[in-house]
Order: structure tokens, then C-alpha cells, then sequence
């Protein structure tokens, strides 16, 4: 078996983060790998060519789309390894060819899960008045209404990967967890002591809603202005999925009452525009796109990848990190048009 690995040497230290010398020893068992030899990502032409009589291949962030010019010599290609969340950068023709596509989706959705009930109790607890640090007394504040993760009501908008290592996480927490997601069926969140309910009933019944919805035409600003004011008085909103989903512009104005509470990690312009109001609301905490992975993760993303060519090297069909086409149709989009205010709008959803 020959793997074509195209992440590029030295480029943006995305080879030694996802491939260090043990993972590349792994993939060496595997059989032939051949290397990207430029410091550079391959062009389209490029990869097209180096494609031919290649059986899997591992690519990355810095990888072009894999169209059907990509993969229009490629004779023997059977797996695409993406060490990527989304794969919307793989194509349609790429699955209609029977390829099998697999990602780092769910080591990813498992990292920034993390983040989110970190980001969730950090807020609550309000844990950024009350850092010991030169020129800060102890115990600066303690009228702030400092509040407690376990016995809430959580709302989770979406049911991708992310959702539900959150729903897993949250269970030590004894929290009552409402979904809003046509994907979740009631057997499989019952599991979770989870039910199903609209997106009206999350914001106007739960004390924490965490956003998990991929960006596309369908969810962009899906958490509009009557949303929101549908939230209760001192709710938290958590987002770590893409900034515009939520109308940036109505939640200010909600946010600016004083009335709730915001985590965000990402934003519909990032970084925020020098004189967003977000920058300096005492109800708003705000993170600079980093949910996920946590640098100590990107080689474990290789590593499930290694695991599941092997195991279909091994005639396995059941692979933990094989995307369909049906499910990345609701990954995030790497951009679309939206008409705003009567006006054409580039989204970019990455």
C-alpha cells in the first residue's frame, strides 16, 4: 500500500504538530509513505499527479480542494485521511467515486467539548474577577453573583459530535440537558437522561445554552434578536461553534441590558473589530478561537486516522472516522452568499 502524505515540511509546523517521529513510525507500518517534499502546500496540478498509484491519502488544513481534477489520475486512491474536522473541501465526486473519506472530527469535537464546560464554569463562577496575579487584591469582589454548574438546565443547539461529547461531560454535573437538533432521536438521548425541545423552549426555559450548530445557509444568524430575548434573566449563552450563527448585532444590544450572560469564542469578524462592544463587557468573556484542539491533540487525531486504515487495510467496514457524504453536508461551509439588508454578503464559515 502506498500513502501519499500531502502536509508540506516546515509549513506553518502543521507536519511536526500531526505527524511527530512516532506517529510517522506508525504510518510507516502501514506500508510505503511518501512525503510532500516542498515547504509549501501542493498545488491542484501537483497533487493530481503525485496522486497516481497512490492507495490512501493523508492530508491537512493546508491541503487544496479534492475535486475531481484532483483525483482525475488517481488509478488506485481508495482512502482520503483528512486531519481535519470539517471535509467540506472534499467534494461530492469524491464520495459518488466510493473514496472513503475519513477525519479528525471526532478527536477535534472532543477537545473543544472540553473547552466548552471549561468555558461554561469559568463564566458561572466568574473566575476572571477573582485571578491572584501582581497589582490584584485577594478576593477582589465577592458581591459578584458567582453561580455553580451542577443541578442547571442546559440547552444544546445541535447534535453533531461536539454536542454529544458535551452531553457525556455534563453528566457528573447532574444538569436537566434539552436538545435542539432534527438529528436527535429521543432512545439515544434518553441515554443521556437528555430530551428533545425546540429552540424556542431552550432559550426560554434553560439556564445555559451552548451553540453546536455547523455554519451554513441554513444556520447563519439561526439565534436571532427574539431568540434572545427569550433568554431568562441571568441565562449564559456558550459559543464555540462559529460566530455567525448567532446575529452578532442583536446580541449586543441584548447583552448590553445587562440581562444575560456571554462565553464566545468565536465571532462573525475575528478578531473583533477594535471598538466591538464585546471587548469590554463585564458580562461577556470572550476567547480568541481557541476551543479546539489543544496542541497535545493534534497527534491523536493522526493516530485515530492510522487506526482506522489500518483497520480497513484489514477488510474492517465499521471505521470511527469515515464521513459520509449526507453528514458533511452540515459541516461548516468554507463560505457562501447571504443578501443582508438588502445588500450581498460573503460569509466565511472557517
Amino acid at each position: 500500500m502506498r500513502i501519499l502524505v500531502a502536509i508540506p515540511n516546515e509549513f506553518r509546523c502543521l507536519k511536526e504538530r500531526f505527524l511527530p517521529p512516532d506517529v510517522i513510525e506508525e504510518l510507516k507500518k502501514l506500508g510505503e509513505v511518501i512525503f510532500n517534499p516542498l515547504n509549501r502546500p501542493y498545488t491542484t496540478e501537483e497533487l493530481r499527479d503525485a496522486l497516481v498509484d497512490v492507495d490512501v491519502l493523508f492530508s491537512g488544513w493546508s491541503t487544496v480542494d479534492i475535486d475531481a481534477e484532483v483525483i482525475s489520475k488517481a488509478n488506485r486512491l481508495k482512502v482520503i485521511a483528512s486531519a481535519t474536522g470539517s471535509v467540506t473541501h472534499i467534494k461530492d465526486e469524491v464520495f459518488n467515486k466510493g473514496i472513503i473519506v475519513l477525519s479528525g472530527n471526532d478527536v477535534f469535537a472532543e477537545s473543544v467539548a472540553e473547552a466548552t464546560i471549561c468555558y461554561m464554569m469559568n463564566s458561572l463562577r466568574e473566575n476572571k474577577y477573582f485571578i491572584v496575579r501582581d497589582g490584584f487584591f485577594w478576593r477582589t469582589d465577592e458581591r459578584r453573583p458567582r453561580k455553580g454548574l451542577m443541578d442547571r438546565t442546559v440547552g444544546l443547539v445541535g447534535f453533531g459530535m461536539i454536542a454529544k461529547h458535551v452531553l457525556k461531560m455534563l453528566q457528573p454535573f447532574r444538569v436537566k440537558i434539552k436538545v435542539c437538533s432534527q438529528y436527535a432521536h429521543e432512545d439515544e438521548l434518553a441515554r443521556y437522561g437528555a430530551v428533545k425541545a425546540s429552540l424556542d423552549e431552550i432559550f426560554e426555559s434553560c439556564d445555559i445554552i451552548s451553540i453546536h450548530e455547523g455554519l451554513n445557509p441554513g444556520t447563519y444568524h439561526m439565534i436571532d434578536k427574539k431568540l434572545l430575548q427569550k433568554m431568562k434573566d441571568g441565562a449564559l449563552l456558550v459559543n464555540t461553534a462559529r460566530g455567525s450563527i448567532i446575529d452578532e448585532n442583536a446580541l449586543i444590544e441584548e447583552l448590553s441590558t445587562g440581562r444575560i450572560d456571554a462565553a464566545l469564542d468565536v465571532f462573525e469578524t475575528e478578531p473583533p473589530i477594535e471598538n466591538s462592544p464585546l471587548r469590554n463587557m463585564d458580562n461577556v468573556t470572550i476567547y480568541p478561537h481557541i476551543a479546539g484542539p489543544t496542541l497535545d491533540r493534534y497527534k491523536y487525531v493522526s493516530l485515530a486516522l492510522i487506526h482506522d486504515i489500518a483497520r480497513w487495510q484489514n477488510g474492517e467496514t465499521e471505521l470511527n472516522s469515515q464521513i459520509t457524504l449526507s453528514y458533511s453536508k452540515n459541516m461548516t461551509c468554507g463560505g457562501f452568499k447571504v443578501i443582508e439588508n438588502g445588500k450581498e454578503k460573503i460569509v466565511v464559515g472557517t
